[in-house]
């Protein structure tokens, strides 16, 4: 048996026409609250079918009426799990923020494909709304990063429900580079991965460092360890580090007294993403310190690490891998094909001289007195 609550929304449309064909916009923004109040009274109860009869009814009715009574529909609509999906699409492509601001930031009826195309082709108000929703996939971090302007990016890392994509960490690093706020809400991040927390330590100014120590006391140590490692100075290779990198340390030096730190063994903590582990056995292998090839790691360019794999002898696709963890991936094929031809011609003798005078600066900043 049919309920009055849905048999009422088919019969809005004779006072729908009514009201379009006679009324003022006055009426046509009554008519829009009657509709509005109805409609939430019943959506727990409404059928898919019915709900598309409220979404033709709201479209007819939001025509030409001015930005309040659309800002009115939207934060009314905007936290509905059902709400009609062609009115929510709509609002959300308003051009007024009012109107879209509501429905971005709450609206679950939008998928990642819709969050994409309004960041890329809307307003920084627009993104700025999006960065503010409860869940943000990789794939929506990537273009706000992309195409939002500092306010939309410091809003985005501030959102503990946003996750963010390896690509999407290098550019937050890089934008972070000259910019106190961001590089600090960056470091204070949970769960960003160690080689960009390392990237961003080196560059971050003495302030940023501090300001990350005075936030969370009990990082003081790690923050401590990634300056040691990242930046190369008196105390560089020395000092405490991170339990994971110690960890980490034990597990190289085991496999390497065991015979088993091969390259097929480097190549697997490369491909794993295992940065620990990687530098770690580069610096077995190389005879260096860990400290050395961390601050390789992160430098703009990769002359260091190529020397490191025609050291350890390494092949191509194994340095493949290794330079895909610091950012160096597909999408800049220009800079691969220079770095494989460049190893392809290094030879071991020469990367064995350019080595021994990375253990001189580094045999000399451990022998030097401290300031």
């Amino acid at each position: 048996m049919t309920s009055k609550s849905a048999a009422r929304p088919p019969n809005l449309l004779d006072e729908l026409h009514n009201a379009l064909a006679h009324g003022t916009v006055a009426r046509r923004v009554e008519t829009l609250r009657r509709v509005t109040d109805l409609f939430l009274h019943g959506v727990v109860d409404y059928t898919d079918e019915q709900i598309d009869v409220f979404d033709d009814v709201f479209h007819c009715l939001i025509e030409e009426i001015e930005v309040s009574a659309r800002s009115r529909l939207a934060n009314h609509i905007a936290p509905i799990q059902k709400a009609p999906p062609r009115l929510i699409y709509t609002l959300a492509f308003d051009d007024a923020i009012e109107v879209a601001a509501p429905v971005l930031s709450q609206s679950e009826r939008l998928n990642d494909a819709m969050l994409i195309e309004n960041a890329r082709s809307k307003s920084q108000g627009h993104l700025l709304a999006i960065s503010k929703r409860k869940v943000l996939s990789d794939a929506v971090t990537d273009v706000l990063v992309e195409c939002g302007n500092i306010e939309v990016v410091e809003s985005t890392v501030n959102n503990p429900g946003a996750e963010f994509s390896d690509n999407g960490f290098t550019q937050l690093v890089t934008r972070a580079e000259g910019n106190d706020n961001l590089a600090t809400c960056l470091g204070a991040r949970r769960g960003i991965p160690r080689p960009h927390y390392l990237k961003l330590i080196a560059r971050a100014s003495d302030s940023v460092r501090a300001r990350l120590q005075a936030a969370n006391p009990r990082a003081a140590d790690d923050i401590s360890a990634a300056v040691k490692e990242a930046a190369f100075d008196a105390s560089h290779g020395t000092g405490a580090i991170s339990e994971e990198a110690a960890k980490a340390q034990r597990l190289v030096k085991l496999l390497f007294n065991d015979g088993r730190l091969d390259e097929k063994q480097i190549a697997a903590f490369a491909s794993e993403g295992k940065f620990e582990e990687t530098t770690a056995a580069l610096a077995t292998c190389a005879g260096i310190s860990v400290a050395t090839v961390e601050n390789m790691m992160i430098e703009s360019r990769s002359e260091g690490l190529l020397i490191l794999a025609k050291v350890s002898g390494l092949s191509w696709p194994t340095l493949k891998l290794i330079l895909a963890m610091r950012g160096e991936t597909g999408d800049n094929m220009d800079d691969l094909d220079e770095y494989r031809s460049s190893y392809d011609m290094l030879r071991p003798s020469t990367a064995q001289q350019v080595l021994r005078f990375y253990r001189m600066r580094q045999d000399a900043a451990q022998t030097e007195p401290a300031a």
